[in-house]
């Protein structure tokens, strides 16, 4: 008797592009900078050469981690359903795993579009790397089972790239 293999999720952490400073604007409402709107279109031009397919983005709120998404997934052949989800936005890594775990369970390549310290915190709790991730860095990561089963140290970090324009 063989054994059953289990199947593989692929989970990518985006972090937004650089965002501007403007005077009296709140966090929330910052756009991208000049060079985040030059580096947000380099991430999905990466996304559509070294990911198959992307089946669900789920993306904070703010208005960087809006518009990085809009110019990214513009890059891609077929855009993925992409949603906003308030939790994202000063997510802690704790707050990130209970959104992975109510991914479509249909999906099996997700991407969520999130801020520091949280994400590099999560990419920590799934994979036990330590790994900076500038503004427009992307971490793979491969997780077994469903996405109601993912758990700290669960993951595996397949790549690491920070696109530019």
């Amino acid at each position: 008797m063989t054994p059953r293999s289990t199947p593989t999720r692929t989970l990518i952490l985006l972090r937004h592009a650089k965002s501007a400073w403007p005077a009296d604007t709140p966090d929330a409402r910052r756009p991208l900078a000049a060079r985040g709107r030059r580096d947000a279109p380099a991430v999905g031009r990466w996304l559509r050469t070294h990911i198959p397919a992307i089946d669900q983005v789920v993306h904070s709120p703010a208005v960087r981690a809006v518009q990085t998404w809009d110019l990214a997934g513009a890059q891609l052949a077929t855009a993925p359903p992409a949603s906003s989800d308030e939790r994202l936005y000063g997510a802690s890594a704790a707050c990130l795993l209970a959104v992975t775990r109510e991914l479509a369970p249909e999906a099996s390549t997700a991407l969520l579009v999130g801020h520091n310290p949280g994400l590099e915190d999560f990419l920590t709790l799934l994979t036990g790397a330590t790994e900076p991730l500038k503004t427009s860095s992307l971490a793979v990561i491969a997780l077994p089972g469903s996405w109601t089963d993912t758990t700290p140290d669960a993951g595996r970090l397949e790549k690491l790239a920070t696109p530019r324009g």
